[in-house]
């Protein structure tokens, strides 16, 4: 597979002051953060609250400005002149989290779908009608030509969140960014919408780059992943060496942390036991090394992503096998 998106030493650094003091605090969202994203591929991105993972997908789109590093699209790196914020909107689109603040109360369905079109300015009106409802089939809202004329408060929010994937499958897209968009549903409608998320993505060969806390879902949606901790990837390859065979302490303590219900699990012993977590910034050297109990004197110095086996990157010194 050829790689469609390219980002390379990522990096975005945010201050802000403490409340009861003047003392400037400097957060790195993301640090250093490099992965590919190939046609037709799903690649996870997954971590605890916190870890940078939509900050990623903003510095994509180009919604807030990057630090430092690249982003190369189709093998074009995208700056910020008009060509290329157009060229990376056009084809690379959003799925939000909350069904109910990414999409605008006040619009009707039908006009919610065609927006991206006209902005992009694709088709006439009687064309952009159609697409509007070519998607809605496709996301199997039904029936749609009813469902256009609606109001977003008129539907549940599974209903919603197709909106939400409907209109980012509008224009086209050759990639979609994919944040938490199952979180917000109900159990028994996750597995529904993930399905019909696999079966656009083979359809139209999209790439999907899938940003979740939920191992569960990412083995069953994802190929490739990459464990994001503090704004660094510290594990990194495909998704069953990943899950199945964890390098990486923190890939490990997330494992655990997967609920299942047997009343067995509570006796099981945890592969690892994280320590209390500390403030972002109290690290030297590796940044898990405040909440890694295998921490050894060489984690002084933060490891480099290193390739432990074909393809499984991974970001430590000391060897879990």
């Amino acid at each position: 597979m050829d790689e469609i998106l390219q980002i390379e030493n990522l990096s975005k650094y945010f201050t802000k002051k403490g409340i009861f003091s003047s003392k400037t605090i400097t957060v790195k969202a993301t640090d250093d953060v490099s992965f590919t994203l190939k046609k037709g591929e799903v690649f996870v991105l997954a971590g605890e609250s916190g870890s940078g993972k939509s900050t990623i997908a903003k510095l994509i789109l180009k919604a807030i400005d990057a630090d430092s590093g690249r982003i190369i699209f189709e093998g074009s790196e995208i700056k910020d002149d008009k060509k290329s914020l157009e060229k990376i909107r056009m084809n690379c689109q959003m799925i939000q989290q909350d069904p109910y603040d990414s999409i605008n109360p006040r619009m009707k369905i039908g006009d919610i779908i065609a927006e991206p079109l006209e902005i992009h300015g694709l088709g006439t009106k009687d064309e952009r009608h159609q697409r509007v409802i070519d998607v809605l089939h496709e996301v199997k809202l039904e029936p749609a030509e009813e469902i256009v004329k609606k109001f977003p408060h008129m539907l549940s929010g599974g209903q919603r969140q197709r909106i939400v994937l409907a209109r980012a499958l509008a224009v086209n897209p050759k990639v979609i960014l994919a944040d938490e968009p199952v979180s917000m549903l109900d159990v028994s409608i996750r597995a529904e919408m993930l399905e019909l998320m696999r079966e656009l993505q083979k359809k139209h060969n999209i790439s999907f780059m899938y940003i979740t806390h939920d191992l569960a879902t990412a083995r069953f949606f994802g190929q490739r992943i990459g464990i994001l901790y503090q704004g660094k990837i510290v594990e990194m390859g495909p998704i069953d060496d990943v899950l199945l065979s964890p390098k990486h302490p923190y890939t490990q303590a997330l494992i655990d942390a997967i609920s299942e219900p047997d009343p067995e699990n509570r006796l099981r012993e945890k592969h690892i036991r994280i320590k209390e977590p500390t403030e972002k910034q109290d690290f030297k050297g590796c940044r898990f090394k405040p909440r890694c109990p295998y921490a050894i004197e060489k984690c002084a110095t933060e490891p480099n992503l290193g390739e432990k086996t074909s393809n499984h990157f991974v970001a430590c010194y000391v060897d879990l096998d």
